[in-house]
This record gives structure tokens, C-alpha cells and sequence, in this order.
């Protein structure tokens, strides 16, 4: 079991994060058979892809460094906070001084991959941060750039949804509710059934929460120079990958209302803005703002201001009537 001692200051502190370099990190170890398997749809679209970079790039000497329970930090660099950009990542990469790279590959280049001569020679070079950087910015833009929209999107609605839960429930609830193996006991979060054990302090700097698609159950990240962290899988997931997912079927409910406005009211168990919405569903923005505007006018939905953005949420005529659907 892992356990995190956590304090009031603690608490005060504690942040949520999107990290773009670690998400391709998951990836490219799902795609390696090293992670969490990808949909059988998905991987089929991206192994051609991935195996023709394997060929013409230098990516197999970033797929040297990967385990499946961690890599060099240096490839998935600390976000610091929800508009993370792959840009942002990627000079955080480049900016990594040779030496401090080299560590790294000492404790994560050991498996058969990197006695690879070819590996080998970029690992061994002056230039290896500049060209593995290459090769994953490469990854980046064929592997995952035309998804991080809509899953960027599914994130930072499950973000929403967490803020929610603090300021209704507390921290508590809302760490409980990242996976069921979490629990908030003695004043400290504890995860069962983990592969590291041991007790963490936060020491007043709070924890690390980042959302993701790519994770199957709980992730964390306990070197510095990450603050400790924990990555979950994102509210929303199952929906992406065609999973079942516990929730009603919309079959009654897309008969009444029809097939975007059943989608549209089942995504909306957490509020979301148009744009939200747009890219989670794959749907035009302004065909999502029509829909809402209907079921606005019906009674199913309501709208808030909340920041810059306008959030819409079910009313309990809506809720009563997604409830009745199954």
C-alpha cells in the first residue's frame, strides 16, 4: 500500500495539472505493449503510423527509456498547471543539459532495446537530447496531435467535474473518487493494491492531480523534480474508447429527443461548456450550441457563468428524464 501523509497546508495546495508529454509517454508505451492496451480501433489507425517512425526517425531510442511503470523524467517535464501545451513540453526537453539526460539513461536505458547499435549510438552521442527531442516531437504531431483536442477536452471537463465535488463534498470525496482502491483515512490518502509501497509527505508543497486517457487505473510520480503526484483516468474515457460504461442507453432517450440531443444530455453529467462539449463528442460547435439551445428551451438544461466560459448543466427535469431512459 501506498500512503501519502497530507496536511491542512497541504490541501491549501493542492493543484490539478495537464501534462501533454506525459499522455504520449502512455501512448507510445501502449503502443510498445508496455501500458494500458489501446482499443483495438485505435491501435489499428496508429500502428502504421508508429511502426513506419520506428523506421525513419530515431524514436526506438526514446522507446528505449520507457518501462512499464515509469521513464526519464527529463521526456515528460513537471506541467505546471491545466494549459500545458506540447510546445511548452518540448522546450522543457530540448532545455535538459546532456549530463542530466545521461543519468536518467543509466537507471531507464537497461533493457534489450537500448543494446541496439542504432539506439546505442543516439544514446551515446553529444546530441542525444536534441534528437530524441526530435523524434518525440515527431510522435507527437502523427501519433497524437490530430486527438488532443477531444482529449484534452475530456480532461479538463473531468477537472470541472472534480472542482465541483471540492466545493460541494470536500477534498475527501473527491480523492475517493479518482479510483476505487483510494481512501482518505487518519488524515492521509492510501492506495491498495499498488506496486509501490511506503509512506510520502507531502511537506506542505500539495499534491499533483493529472487527468488522463492513458491511464487504467492510478499513476504516480514521487522523484523530484515532479511534485508528488497522482495521474487517474479521466471521467469520460469509456465513452471515448466505445467502452460500456454504467450509465443509462439511450435508446428511449434518442427516440424522444434524437440521437445528438440523447448524446448531448448523457455527456452532461458534469457541466461543460459548447466548446467542451464540441470537442469531447466530435461535434461542430455550432451544431452543439443549437441542440443546447433546444433542450434550454425545454426545461432539460440550465446555463451559469463560470469564469470566461458558460457552463450548462441538467436540470432535474433532465435528470429525471435521463434516468427514466434505461
Amino acid at each position: 500500500m501506498l500512503r501519502f501523509e497530507v496536511s491542512v497546508e497541504d490541501l491549501l495546495r493542492s493543484r490539478f495539472a495537464l501534462s501533454p508529454a506525459l499522455d504520449l509517454c502512455l501512448l507510445l508505451r501502449s503502443l510498445i505493449g508496455q501500458g494500458q492496451p489501446l482499443p483495438r480501433a485505435w491501435a489499428a489507425r496508429l500502428l502504421p503510423a508508429f511502426e513506419r517512425l520506428r523506421r525513419d526517425t530515431e524514436l526506438d531510442a526514446a522507446l528505449a527509456l520507457q518501462a512499464p511503470h515509469g521513464g526519464p523524467n527529463f521526456v515528460a517535464p513537471p506541467p505546471r498547471g491545466l494549459n500545458q501545451t506540447w510546445s511548452d513540453d518540448l522546450a522543457m526537453i530540448r532545455a535538459t543539459p546532456l549530463e542530466a539526460a545521461r543519468r536518467e539513461f543509466a537507471t531507464t536505458a537497461t533493457g534489450p532495446s537500448a543494446r541496439d547499435p542504432r539506439v546505442r549510438a543516439v544514446l551515446d552521442s553529444t546530441d542525444a537530447v536534441s534528437r530524441i527531442a526530435e523524434a518525440m516531437d515527431q510522435a507527437w504531431h502523427e501519433l497524437l496531435a490530430p486527438d488532443w483536442p477531444q482529449l484534452r477536452a475530456i480532461c479538463e471537463r473531468d477537472v470541472v467535474h472534480r472542482v465541483g465535488v471540492i466545493g460541494e463534498h470536500g477534498w475527501a470525496t473527491t480523492i475517493e473518487s479518482l479510483h476505487p482502491s483510494i481512501a482518505w483515512q487518519a488524515g492521509g490518502i492510501e492506495i491498495g493494491h499498488f506496486p509501490q509501497v511506503g509512506t510520502v509527505r507531502l511537506a506542505g508543497d500539495g499534491l499533483l492531480l493529472i487527468p488522463s486517457v492513458f491511464v487504467a487505473n492510478i499513476a504516480a510520480q514521487l522523484e523530484d523534480p515532479w511534485p508528488r503526484t497522482l495521474g487517474y483516468r479521466a471521467r469520460g474515457t469509456a465513452a471515448l474508447w466505445g467502452e460500456q460504461e454504467t450509465v443509462p442507453q439511450p435508446d428511449a432517450l434518442t427516440a424522444l429527443v434524437g440521437r445528438a440531443r440523447s448524446r448531448l444530455l448523457l455527456a452532461l453529467d458534469a457541466p461543460a461548456s459548447t466548446s467542451h462539449l464540441a470537442r469531447s463528442l466530435a461535434m461542430a460547435p455550432g451544431a452543439v450550441g443549437d441542440h443546447l439551445a433546444i433542450l434550454r428551451g425545454a426545461g432539460l438544461l440550465v446555463r451559469a457563468r463560470s469564469g470566461r466560459s458558460v457552463l450548462y448543466r441538467r436540470t432535474p427535469l433532465g435528470e429525471a428524464l435521463v434516468a427514466g431512459s434505461g
